[in-house]
């Protein structure tokens, strides 16, 4: 029992200078939200629910279109696929756990909580609770996201609708992107998406998202098999 909390506290501990960079991103969400017009009940819901930042920022756009919930889902599940690597990548360290285990874990699998837990994997000690260190990192990450979406929520109510935030969904992406654009792949996949996402922006539904993002990712895995 020592040992399973002393794993958890830790996973607490580093998973906190990440937070600095979360809650931002979480009180734009919220606030957006609020300025696109999607119910705040649904907004936290859905950080409640997904808990995944950038597939709710390309959602809430997509709902306040009254976009159909195939395209919604389809391009959610794009901006996604990468947690099936992180899934591959832990799977390894989790065989031997409870199933219940792994649901919350998988729940709670979020690309800062993947940083933090995997480096604390490989660290080659030994495996037992280091359960507990993924859960720390985990819980943690998902408290502040909820309690940063709540607070947007509020400051977005309290906004005035002529104060448009509809520039800080562009703005977030882009300081998203950028950080992870460091080989050829990244840029090649970047400017494909890019593009396409501008030369099809008029079409129905908001479908070009979803079609920029299949390129983009086309584009970025080919590039990645000639290096």
């Amino acid at each position: 029992m020592a040992s399973s909390r002393s794993e958890f506290f830790s996973g607490v501990k580093a998973q906190l200078p990440l937070v600095v960079g979360v809650v931002p991103f979480g009180l734009i969400y919220g606030a957006l939200a609020v300025q696109l017009k999607v119910p705040p009940s649904i907004a936290q819901a859905m950080s409640l629910i997904i808990f995944a930042g950038s597939a709710q920022f390309i959602a809430i756009p997509l709902i306040a279109a009254t976009t159909p919930g195939i395209i919604v889902m389809l391009t959610v599940f794009v901006v996604n696929l990468r947690h099936a690597l992180y899934s591959a990548s832990v799977a390894p360290y989790l065989k031997e756990l409870h199933p219940l285990w792994k649901m919350l874990l998988a729940y709670l699998l979020t690309d800062e909580a993947y940083a933090v837990a995997i480096a604390h994997y490989r660290a080659g000690s030994a495996l037992r609770d280091k359960h507990w260190y993924f859960l720390g990192t985990g819980v943690t990450l998902w408290a502040f996201w909820q309690a940063s979406t709540a607070f947007g929520i509020f400051i977005g109510a309290q906004v005035p609708a002529n104060w448009s935030l509809d520039f800080a969904l562009p703005l977030t992406f882009i300081a998203l992107v950028v950080p992870m654009i460091k080989n050829r792949a990244y840029v090649f996949a970047a400017l494909v998406a890019g593009g396409v996402g501008v030369l099809t922006v008029g079409l129905p539904y908001k479908f070009g998202l979803l079609l920029a993002s299949f390129c983009g990712i086309a584009v970025g895995m080919a590039a990645r098999a000639e290096d």
